[in-house]
C-alpha cells in the first residue's frame, strides 16, 4: 500500500529504476510489489518569475513501520536516485492512520 509520489525527477528515469526500487522496497517492508503505487507528478517549479529545474522530492505515504525500516527505505531510495544521476533528493514520510484509510468502504 505504500504510495510513492515523485517530483522533480524525469519520468523516464523513474521508469528505468522502478524495478530495482520496488524489488528492494518490497523486501525491506515485507510487502508484495503489487501493493506499491509509484507515481511521477509533473510539476512546474518557479523562482524569480522564471521556470527552473525542480528539486528531486519524494513522498512516501504508508502505515508506520518503525524508525529502523523507515531509515532503511530512505537510504535505499536515496541510493537508487543518486545512482540514476540525481546527487541529492529529499524524502518525506507521511504516516497514514489505519482507521482513516479506506479501501472499498472498509478501513484497515
Amino acid at each position: 500500500m505504500p504510495q510513492i509520489k515523485i517530483r522533480g525527477i524525469e519520468t523516464d528515469t523513474i521508469r528505468q529504476v522502478s524495478k530495482i526500487m520496488l524489488d528492494e522496497l518490497s523486501i525491506l517492508i515485507q510487502s508484495p510489489r503489487s501493493d506499491f503505487t509509484l507515481e511521477v507528478i509533473h510539476s512546474t517549479f518557479i523562482l524569480d518569475e522564471e521556470v527552473v529545474q525542480g528539486y528531486p522530492f519524494i513522498e512516501v505515504a504508508w502505515f508506520d513501520r518503525g524508525q529502523e525500516i523507515q531509515d532503511q527505505v530512505a537510504q535505499a531510495i536515496s541510493r537508487i536516485i543518486n545512482q540514476a544521476g540525481y546527487p541529492s533528493v529529499d524524502i518525506m514520510f507521511t504516516v497514514l492512520d489505519r482507521v482513516r484509510y479506506y479501501e472499498n468502504g472498509e478501513h484497515f
